[in-house]
């Protein structure tokens, strides 16, 4: 990739070191602490994270596991649900369960569909997914609903209307933003609290902000949503680091120097596996390898432009670096390696499945009710909460075409956590395994995408398949 040129980002040659510093992998015994204390905090206590010369750091199994046994319930360090999904469903901003009713979550998307509601269109987004539950594509629904009436659907959002059986599928009441903006949405005072305290307070584009930055946010933003909302989850990545300095700052017994202490709010994320995203994201289909350096390029100009949007909104001058274009590239390229794309199933699935599971006597009377709103939402009348996260345990598993677990949402989990399922018996001391890719692939497909992680795999099925 020769034909990429030097950074157009000032910052990049101004704080050269401390981002070399930032970008290091960190020493072994500085990331086992961190994640030993992170296991000990989250009480994790059946896995550990292993370090080892063959494959640097993996997850082992600190006790036993039997086939389909929960190995881990890992909570997103960053995350954020996909623009477009937000036309479809309404969750908590924080822990993404679905909230309101089932009313407001039927009657909200029939009403944006009706007036042809868009956030935007974002290009291919990439994730690296280990299944999580059942994905449906967003933004789009085969139904017509308009032919429900707009008052009964802005009956149904305002609380008026009930449907049958609802209460047996009760939501968290809908908490809002503490700063007045519209776009974030919560589950409950905690979580909203969280998320001011961990992200939103900086990014927050509601009344309470200064307007000259609620402009330049709302900027960075339409720039995110018409192209790659990946950067709003890097956004969401820098302050996070940038709220966790200044809490550090605050801290009585703090005599460190400013770059020691943004080092120890960069922690959490320093952990993460990074290559800059336009080197590492993968070439589409049809852009052919000469036009390889041409794409790369537009991928970091556009990166640039995204980062500069950014900076207008909140950039810290004590925190210069983070907001270098090589540590933004190395954030957004740690989603492309690292992450598992957030999935939460809908409740309005399950709905609609009782209704069909009714006895008769009860089945057409409760039809009655919701059908006009079954066929409104046509055949894609469920659509799962869809997005990107960082998962700091999970992200420490190795791969294996034959892995011996696996990332699965049951019915019961109704956040944005990641659940890892043991597929076979797991005995103590065993590494913990997941597949980044399809493992049904062919060998020589297989080794193709993984090349994009920057490793050949050598697994027990791919010594086996390995031609001779």
């Amino acid at each position: 990739m020769g034909g990429i040129g030097a950074s157009p980002c000032d910052l990049d040659r101004e704080f050269a070191p401390q981002i070399a510093q930032l970008l290091a992998t960190p020493p072994i015994q500085s990331a086992q602490e961190y994640h030993d204390e992170l296991i000990r905090s989250k009480k994790h206590d059946g896995v550990r994270v292993s370090y080892s010369g063959k494959h640097g750091k993996g997850v082992c199994a600190n006790k036993d596991f039997a086939e389909d046994d929960v190995v881990l319930k890992d909570q997103m360090l960053v995350g954020a649900q996909h623009s477009l999904n937000k036309i479809d469903c309404v969750v908590c901003s924080y822990c993404f369960r679905f909230i309101g009713s089932i009313e407001f979550q039927i009657g909200r998307r029939l009403y944006l569909h009706s007036i042809g509601a868009s956030t935007g269109s974002t290009s291919e987004r990439h994730c690296h997914g280990s299944d999580v539950g059942s994905s449906t594509g967003s933004g789009s629904t085969n139904g017509n609903s308009n032919a429900v009436p707009q008052e009964v659907i802005m009956s149904l959002m305002d609380g008026d209307t009930s449907l049958p059986f609802t209460d047996q599928f009760c939501l968290p009441s809908i908490v809002a933003c503490p700063g007045g903006c519209e776009g974030e949405l919560y589950c409950s005072q905690s979580c909203a609290d969280s998320d001011w305290d961990s992200y939103h307070s900086l990014l927050c584009t509601g009344s309470k902000t200064e307007p000259s930055r609620r402009s330049a946010l709302q900027k960075f933003v339409e720039h995110a949503n018409g192209t790659n909302d990946i950067f709003l989850v890097a956004a969401k990545a820098i302050t996070f680091t940038l709220l966790r300095y200044k809490k550090l700052q605050r801290h009585p017994a703090s005599h460190e120097s400013s770059f020691l202490l943004l080092m120890e709010a960069w922690k959490p994320l320093s952990m993460g596996f990074k290559k800059r995203w336009w080197e590492c994201v993968a070439l589409p289909e049809d852009i052919d390898s000469s036009e390889e350096d041409s794409f790369r390029q537009q991928m970091r100009d556009l990166a640039f432009v995204s980062l500069q949007l950014l900076k207008d909104a909140i950039f810290d001058p004590e925190c210069a670096p983070l907001f270098s274009l090589d540590v933004y590239g190395h954030i957004i390229g740690m989603f492309e390696l690292n992450n598992l794309d957030l999935v939460v199933a809908s409740p309005v699935e399950d709905y609609f499945i009782h209704i069909d599971d009714l006895p008769e006597s009860e089945k057409e009377e409760a039809e009655k009710a919701t059908g006009p709103f079954l066929d409104a939402l046509g055949e894609d009348y469920s659509v799962p909460c869809e997005g990107t996260a960082f998962f700091p345990l999970q992200s420490c598993m190795n791969h294996s075409c034959c892995p011996n677990a696996k990332a699965f949402k049951r019915d019961e989990d109704k956040d944005g956590h990641a659940v890892i399922l043991a597929l076979k018996p797991i005995s103590k001391g065993e590494e913990i395994t997941i597949s980044y890719i399809d493992e049904d692939l062919s060998y020589e497909e297989r080794q193709v995408q993984l090349a994009d992680y920057g490793f050949t795999c050598a697994c027990s099925k791919c010594q086996e398949e390995c031609p001779i």
